[in-house]
């Protein structure tokens, strides 16, 4: 673990997305609208630190980079669609190109191919879905030792890949759960994934005086200010101390291994702020944590290395440290060092998760793993600080309520269904609910039923 503007695409990828939104043939002039999920998750607002990032880490020129963030939004939103038509037969999705310009999603079923590919996608068939995969995988998770280190299912290969320290390990591992070796790539690697121990995202903090970690994504919770982080920095009851050495509060939960997640509640010198800190120490804005597809980019920040970029490998993996097993974490290709852990996640502006661990370093590149967030907010009750956007119009004058079950402050996964204004919606892309991504008002995140 490691304790260390894009308006001109947006615009044409808005009518990509109303076709995708299922909306069909010729809209009527008189009809609104609906936002992309480039505008729905405001990748044209991108800092300029960020895009530099994205340059330096992926070799982006801005242009690039914007266009990439675009992409990226419209492919997570068109993925979560087909995945809730395609039901059991789907069998992951992923990005790829410079600019993420290329959707693929995989299906078991032959008879899915067109619709995949009408809604601008690649097709690709395969012959095991995402949930026999997965379930494999926590088959071996519940057996798996140091010496197997990484868990995770490639959509791209349409197998479990297994990662091993040392010749035979898998090969033992798999008959020692009688899975069927030909569902499963072994990847042989010197790197094993460790603790690195050492209210802005990224910035340091200390625990109990020594110990360093940094600050994962400012929360409230009710009238309190805190933060979330990773749980292998401390537990309940473990006090910390900020950047500046000021005492700034306590660990109120903390869970690890398992998962690796906490939160810190601060006293009332310290206020929890919207931002991230990016290259350069310039805020980076946060507006929501709807988590990207495989082969999005991300970026870090973390209080040893400070803002590196890269792109997001396999979500739901599961890593065996010396102290545990950790399931559900997301692996990427960004760099990190001690003191980094518990730090901010962020794809445009969006909150991703807290730095767990790793291998490598920043001089010669490695692995990372981040606990998503939103599981951190829905276990702790927690509500993401984020930057004030267009809360949406509302009803009119003299007009009630809309009413339903959808409430902003909550989590929700994909696959969960609320009622609105009297219609039934299912969500597409997990998030946190904000005022104004009401479900008619976000067809990114939420499709009518």
């Amino acid at each position: 673990m490691l304790k260390r503007h894009a308006r001109a695409a947006c615009t044409a990828l808005a009518a990509a997305g109303l076709l995708l939104a299922g909306t069909g043939g010729a809209i009527a002039d008189s009809a609104p609208v609906p936002p992309s999920a480039a505008a729905t998750l405001r990748t044209a607002d991108a800092p300029p630190e960020l895009l530099a990032a994205m340059g330096r880490d992926l070799g982006l020129t801005p242009t690039q980079a914007e266009a990439r963030l675009a992409h990226e939004a419209e492919a997570g939103a068109t993925a979560a669609r087909l995945r809730d038509r395609l039901g059991a037969a789907f069998a992951g999705a992923w990005v790829d190109g410079a600019d993420a310009g290329t959707l693929t999603v995989a299906t078991t079923r032959a008879a899915d191919t067109a619709a995949i590919r009408a809604a601008g996608a690649r097709a690709k068939l395969v012959t095991r879905t995402l949930a026999a995969l997965d379930a494999d995988r926590a088959v071996l998770d519940r057996a798996a030792g140091p010496a197997t280190p990484v868990r995770y299912v490639d959509p791209r290969s349409n197998t479990l890949v297994v990662e091993e320290t040392e010749a035979g390990a898998a090969a033992a591992l798999l008959a020692a759960t009688g899975t069927d070796p030909d569902r499963v790539t072994v990847v042989r690697t010197a790197e094993a994934p460790r603790p690195l121990y050492d209210l802005r995202g990224g910035d340091a903090y200390y625990m109990n005086g020594s110990g360093r970690c940094s600050v994962g994504f400012p929360v409230t919770k009710g009238s309190t200010n805190g933060f979330a982080t990773a749980g292998h920095c401390g537990r309940a009851g473990t006090t910390t101390s900020g950047f500046n050495q000021v005492a700034q509060g306590s660990f109120q939960a903390s869970v690890f291994p398992g998962n690796d997640m906490a939160w810190v509640a601060a006293n009332t010198q310290w206020t929890a702020t919207p931002y991230v800190k990016g290259s350069g120490g310039a805020n980076t804005q946060v507006t929501g944590s709807v988590l990207q597809p495989v082969g999005a980019s991300v970026c870090r920040s973390g209080s040893t290395t400070g803002w590196h970029c890269g792109t997001i490998q396999q979500h739901n993996t599961s890593v065996t440290y010396p102290e545990g097993t950790i399931s559900g974490v997301t692996r990427t290709t960004v760099c990190a060092e001690p003191g980094d852990s518990g730090g901010s996640y962020i794809s445009g502006s969006q909150a991703q998760g807290v730095t767990s661990g790793g291998s490598g370093n920043c001089s010669s590149g490695g692995t990372t793993f981040f606990q998503p967030l939103n599981p951190i907010l829905s276990a702790y009750g927690l509500t993401l600080k984020v930057s004030g956007g267009d809360p949406g119009p509302g009803p009119g004058p003299g007009e009630p309520e809309p009413g339903g079950t959808w409430k902003a402050g909550t989590v929700y996964a994909a696959g969960a269904t609320v009622t609105h204004g009297g219609a039934t919606y299912r969500c597409l892309q997990g998030h946190q609910a904000q005022p104004g991504w009401e479900p008619p008002n976000v067809p990114a995140l939420w499709q009518r039923v």
